[in-house]
């Protein structure tokens, strides 16, 4: 029996998600992340998505920077660890359970970007559950001035962090809904963001974001002052909302939410 036609064609997703884990020290993160928006009602496996990634340029769309993942294999769950629950840490991509961010784009991205894949990366790749504020923002502070100079860090340079100067990106744009709101005191932070919004600038890409009042596009793109795309109370239709306008589009573009 095929889990993910079930999946797709009675709860109506219309994107299929696929991820490699990684972990160290105890630690977990999402090493890769895929959308694939499929062409009608077809479904692809694991063996389909390998065979797309030999050709990069070709099927990857572009790619959507996401603050930090909360995100299981299908049939496991974010109530304990992944390695508690017995998954087997093996380098193979598997498909993966909904987040809130995962349901967003299924109903958001649809024409347009059929038949493609989109990477998703995050800011921190540590797969773990209200990291905004927690006193692992003060270590990912600390570490981020030690990763600069090449010191030894507390979580895993390659597995948690974007390595900024050397990102490979693929596709024609860049999504940012990484975050706005970062502590003054959390310096190093704000320095990574802004690193990485100004390096995806001079790759080429075609950057968009959602933004409001606050900033205009330019000081945003500046400042990394790009909004998540979930929010809780009145902003979450809005931000959802303002998320499918700006994927209505291939590329996606920017939109001014206020």
């Amino acid at each position: 029996m095929n889990y993910s036609i079930i999946r797709t064609n009675i709860i109506g997703f219309n994107v299929q998600v696929f991820g490699k884990f990684s972990t160290s020290l105890d630690l977990e993160y999402i090493k890769e992340q895929y959308l694939y928006i499929p062409e009608n009602n077809e479904v692809i496996n694991v063996s389909k998505l390998k065979q797309m990634l030999i050709k990069k340029r070709k099927n990857v769309l572009g790619t959507i920077f996401l603050y930090n993942p909360t995100i299981t294999p299908v049939g496991f769950n974010n109530d304990s660890t992944l390695e508690s629950q017995k998954y087997e840490f093996n380098d193979e991509f598997t498909e993966l359970e909904f987040d809130k961010s995962c349901g967003l784009f299924s109903s958001a991205i649809k024409d347009g970007y059929r038949g493609k894949l989109i990477e998703v990366k995050y800011l921190f790749s540590l797969n773990k559950a209200n990291i905004e504020p927690t006193p692992i923002l003060e270590e990912f502070d600390a570490d981020l001035d030690r990763y600069w100079s090449n010191q030894l860090t507390r979580y895993d340079k390659q597995l948690n962090y974007q390595d900024i100067p050397n990102i490979r990106l693929s596709g024609k744009f860049v999504f940012f809904a990484s975050g706005n709101k970062y502590d003054r005191h959390h310096k190093a932070i704000i320095i990574y963001a802004r690193a990485l919004s100004q390096q995806v600038k001079k790759l080429g890409k075609n950057i968009a974001f959602m933004h409001d009042n606050n900033y205009d596009a330019n000081e945003s793109q500046e400042r990394a002052y790009f909004l998540p795309t979930i929010a809780n109370g009145k902003l979450k239709d809005i931000r959802a909302n303002a998320f499918k306008k700006a994927f209505s589009t291939y590329p996606p573009t920017i939109v001014k939410i206020g």
